[in-house]
């Protein structure tokens, strides 16, 4: 039942967002738009690195929000992936994963799509947790807030524009095949996380990545 009617509001509502975003808005300007993003969501990120007990990604993740704030002018460039502190994933969820909680049933709830309880709560965690969330009072900081949810729903759609169409277009069951597909990502982050055994003193000033 929810699968159908978030596949009902994607249909109505978010594909047609996303698909007029990605027409009016130029490649690159909606790249820098999800940088921006996700540099306003590395407090945290940041959080749920030391609550995941690794402290050279909480490094990574302080060097990233520092210097992407600066230099990359307000996060719309992301110049600290080129410096040597590349992006890793990092939420409530995952930190639930890595004390050893379970997933619990897959879910495919209205605007979140496909989840799960364990990750659906860290959703939940990380809003709350979100200190935009909480900064200042009033009508024109809440639009603010309400602003940035749909720009973040319209990104994370628009980036998903063409996988999604495929597998409606040509799985057998897109349920099943959703499932499948969130279940494989979120196990390869959370293998990620818990093999990310470096030395626990960050390397601050490490040398700049290679130019790919």
């Amino acid at each position: 039942m929810f699968y159908r009617v978030n596949n009902a509001l994607d249909t109505v509502i978010l594909r047609p967002a996303a698909q007029a975003y990605r027409f009016v808005v130029p490649g690159r300007v909606r790249t820098g738009i999800h940088n921006v993003l996700t540099n306003l969501g590395t407090p945290v990120q940041l959080g749920n690195d030391v609550l995941s007990g690794k402290p050279r990604r909480a490094g990574d993740t302080t060097m990233r929000f520092l210097i992407n704030t600066t230099v990359g002018a307000l996060g719309f460039f992301d110049v600290a992936t080129d410096w040597g502190y590349p992006i890793h994933d990092a939420d409530f969820g995952l930190t639930l994963a890595n004390w050893g909680a379970g997933e619990g049933p897959f879910l495919f709830l209205p605007v979140l799509g496909p989840t799960n309880p364990r990750d659906a709560s860290g959703f939940g965690v990380d809003t709350v947790s979100d200190p935009f969330f909480w900064l200042g009072q009033g009508a024109p900081v809440k639009a603010l807030d309400w602003s940035r949810f749909a720009v973040n729903a319209v990104d994370k759609r628009e980036r998903a524009l063409d996988a999604v169409d495929q597998i409606k277009k040509t799985a057998l069951d897109p349920y099943a095949t959703f499932r499948s597909l969130y279940r494989q990502h979120r196990e390869s982050q959370i293998e990620e996380l818990k093999n990310d055994n470096r030395a626990t003193v960050p390397v601050w000033f490490p040398q700049p990545a290679a130019a790919k």
